[in-house]
C-alpha cells in the first residue's frame, strides 16, 4: 500500500483501493471476533482465530504509520463492542462520566499501538515472522504496562475472555490471565502462518498445525485434570451471605438523612441471611453514602455493632471512610483541607470488618481507583485538575490506601480453623498480580465489594462477575462477590460460578465458601510473565536504536567516501 510519510495519502490506483477497502473489512473482522469474545455474548472459541485477519492486514503493510493505523481501527471496533457502557448512558447518568466513557472509547485503542510498533521494530531488525511470533510477548507487554499507569484501565486482557471456558483457562493457575494472552495471541499466530503459507504455496504447512494443535491440547490436558482435581476436593467451608439491596447509585448518595431507613434495608435482608445459616454478612460497596465512623452517627454504629454481637456474625462491608486532623502539621502529605480551612482529612473507598464483641474496626483502603470516576489521574503533579474535575456524586477525588489488609475473622471455619479473608473493591478485582498478593498475605478467600449498578443492564456487570472467575482460578480461592445491584456471586477455586443473583434485584445469596489456603505458583509470582515480556521488549528496542544508528553511521561513512 502506498502511504506517505505521515498523514497524507498518494493517489492510488483502483487495484490499490480494493486492497484498501478489503483490508479495512478484514481488520473490522478481526475487532468484531475480539469484541464478540467478551461477555455477555461469550461466542469464546472466536479468541482463538479473532486476530488472524488483523494479522494477515499488518503482514502485508511496511510503513509504521500503516501497521498502526490498521491496528487502531481494530481496536476501536474491539472497543467499541465491548466498552460501550463505560459512559453508563442511563437517565441518571452524570455528564461527567458520559464525557470520560466517552473519551476512554477514542482513547483506549491508542494503547494498542504499543504493541504494533514494537512488531514493526522488529520487523525492521529480523522479518515479519519472527515479528508475529514476538507479538505475543509485545502485546501482553502493553497489557501490563497499562495496568500501572495513571490512565490505567485494562478491562480487555484478552484472557479474561476465557472466563466462560473454564476448561482451558486452568493454566492461570500457573501463568495468570497475562499468560493466557500470550498462548491466544500464539495460535492465532500459528494458524495465521499455516492459513498463509497455504494462501501462497497451495501446500499445507504441518508444522504451523502441529505447534497449534499441541499448544491448545495443552490448555486442554491442564485444564481436564485440573478442573476434576479442584471439583473433586473436599474442602473445609464456612457459610456467607451476600447482600444486594439494589439502592439506585446516584439517588443513594441524596439520603444520607435517611440512613435509619437505608440500615433497615440492610438488616431484614441480612437476617434472612443468617436464618439460612451464615456466619459472614457481607454488604456491597458504600453501603452507606457517609462517613459513618467519623464520629457523628453514633445511633447507626451501635445498631451494626449491636447486630453483629447479638447474631456473633463477621459483618464486611464497603464503606467510605475519612480521618480528620486538627492539627494540620499532624497530617500526612496527602491530607486535603476541609472546607473551612480549618483542618485537613484523608478519605478512603473502604471495605471495614466489624467482628462481633470487639471495639476494634478493620480497615481497608482502596488503592487501585478508578481514573477520573474516583481520582483525577496526575492530581499529585497537577493539583488544580482536582477544581476542574469533578463527579456530581462527590466521590472523583478519594485517597489512595495505603496497605493489602487480611481481616482475620471472629468466626471459624467448619474444621474450627481460623479464617482469613481478602476484600478487594470493584474495579481492583481485574488487576490479577494486585489480588495475588492478598493470597500471599495468607487469605483463604476473596471478597470482592462493587457497585455496577452505575451502567445499567449492559455487558458491564457481565464482563466484571466473569473477570472474577480468572481471579479464582489463578489463585485457587473462592471469590464471592457483593453486588449492589448485581451480579451477586459465589464462585469455586474451579472457576464455577456456583451460586448468582439476577441484574437489579433486592436480594440475598447465602452459600457455602470453599476455603484453600494453598498458594498457586502464580500466587507466588504473578509478575513473572510480565517481567519477561518487559525484558523482551527492551531487547528488542534497544536492537532497533543499534539497527538505526548503525545504519545511519554507514550511510553517513558512504557519503563522506563519494
Amino acid at each position: 500500500m502506498n502511504f506517505s510519510l505521515g498523514f497524507f495519502k498518494t493517489v492510488k490506483t483502483p487495484e490499490q483501493r480494493k486492497n484498501t477497502r478489503k483490508e479495512l473489512l478484514f481488520c473490522s473482522l478481526s475487532g468484531i471476533m475480539l469484541g464478540l469474545s467478551f461477555p455477555p455474548i461469550n461466542i469464546s472459541f472466536l479468541i482463538f482465530f479473532s486476530l488472524v485477519p488483523y494479522f494477515y492486514v499488518i503482514s502485508r503493510r511496511t510503513g509504521l504509520a500503516e501497521i498502526n493505523r490498521a491496528t487502531y481501527l481494530t481496536a476501536l471496533i474491539f472497543t467499541l463492542i465491548s466498552l460501550y457502557w463505560v459512559g453508563s448512558w442511563t437517565k441518571d447518568a452524570d455528564p461527567f462520566l458520559m464525557l470520560a466513557g466517552s473519551a476512554l472509547i477514542f482513547f483506549n485503542p491508542i494503547v494498542f499501538l504499543i504493541a504494533s510498533t514494537l512488531y514493526y521494530f522488529t520487523r525492521k531488525i529480523f522479518n515479519r515472522v519472527i515479528a508475529l511470533l514476538l507479538l505475543p510477548f509485545f502485546w501482553v507487554f502493553y497489557e501490563y504496562f497499562y495496568s500501572i499507569t495513571d490512565l490505567r484501565f485494562p478491562w480487555l486482557t484478552l484472557g479474561h475472555s476465557l472466563s466462560s471456558l473454564t476448561l482451558l483457562a486452568q493454566p492461570a493457575d500457573l501463568i495468570g490471565a497475562y499468560g493466557l494472552s500470550f498462548i491466544i495471541i500464539l495460535i492465532n499466530a500459528l494458524i495465521f502462518f499455516s492459513f498463509d503459507f497455504f494462501r501462497t504455496n497451495k501446500k499445507i504447512s504441518y508444522s504451523y498445525i502441529i505447534c497449534a494443535i499441541s499448544v491448545f491440547l495443552f490448555l486442554f490436558i491442564y485444564g481436564f485434570i485440573k478442573q476434576k482435581e479442584y471439583t473433586d476436593r473436599k474442602y473445609d467451608t464456612i457459610k456467607a451471605g451476600l447482600i444486594q439491596p439494589d439502592l439506585n447509585p446516584w439517588k443513594k448518595w441524596e439520603s444520607a438523612g435517611d440512613l435509619n431507613k437505608l440500615a433497615d434495608i440492610y438488616f431484614n435482608l441480612s437476617f434472612n441471611a443468617l436464618q439460612s445459616g451464615a456466619a459472614i454478612i457481607v454488604w456491597p460497596e458504600t453501603a452507606f453514602p457517609v462517613y459513618l465512623y467519623s464520629g457523628s452517627y453514633y445511633e447507626i454504629q451501635n445498631r451494626i455493632k449491636t447486630f453483629a454481637d447479638y447474631n456473633r456474625v463477621d459483618l464486611i462491608t464497603g464503606m467510605p471512610d475519612a480521618t480528620f486532623f486538627f492539627d494540620t502539621e499532624t497530617a500526612p502529605p496527602d491530607a486535603k483541607p476541609t472546607p473551612s480551612g480549618s483542618a485537613k482529612y484523608v478519605s478512603y473507598n473502604s471495605a471495614l470488618h466489624i467482628k462481633p464483641f470487639s471495639n476494634e474496626i478493620g480497615k481497608y483502603g482502596k488503592q487501585k481507583l478508578v481514573p477520573f470516576g474516583e481520582r483525577v489521574p496526575f492530581i499529585d503533579v497537577i493539583p488544580r485538575l482536582g477544581d476542574w474535575i469533578k463527579w456530581e456524586v462527590g466521590i472523583s477525588s478519594w485517597n489512595v490506601g495505603k496497605d493489602t489488609s487480611v481481616f482475620s475473622l471472629f468466626n471459624k471455619s467448619a474444621s474450627g480453623k481460623v479464617v482469613r479473608a481478602a476484600c478487594v473493591i470493584c474495579i481492583e478485582s481485574i488487576y490479577q498480580d494486585y489480588v495475588a498478593q492478598f493470597v500471599k498475605k495468607g487469605a483463604d478467600f476473596i471478597i470482592v465489594v462493587t457497585n455496577d449498578s452505575w451502567y445499567g443492564k449492559s455487558s458491564g456487570p457481565y464482563q466484571h462477575k466473569d473477570i472474577s472467575v480468572l481471579r479464582a482460578i489463578e489463585n485457587r480461592r473462592t471469590v464471592i462477590r457483593a453486588a449492589n445491584g448485581g451480579i451477586s456471586c459465589i464462585i469455586s477455586p474451579s472457576g464455577q460460578v456456583v451460586k448468582e443473583t439476577e441484574l437489579f434485584t433486592k436480594t440475598q445469596l447465602t452459600g457455602y465458601i470453599f476455603l484453600n489456603k494453598e498458594t498457586t505458583f502464580y500466587s507466588g509470582n504473578p509478575l513473572l510473565i510480565p517481567y519477561i515480556t518487559i525484558a523482551v521488549s527492551i531487547v528488542v528496542f534497544l536492537l532497533f536504536v543499534i539497527f538505526k544508528l548503525t545504519k545511519y553511521n554507514f550511510f553517513k561513512k558512504l557519503s563522506r567516501k563519494y
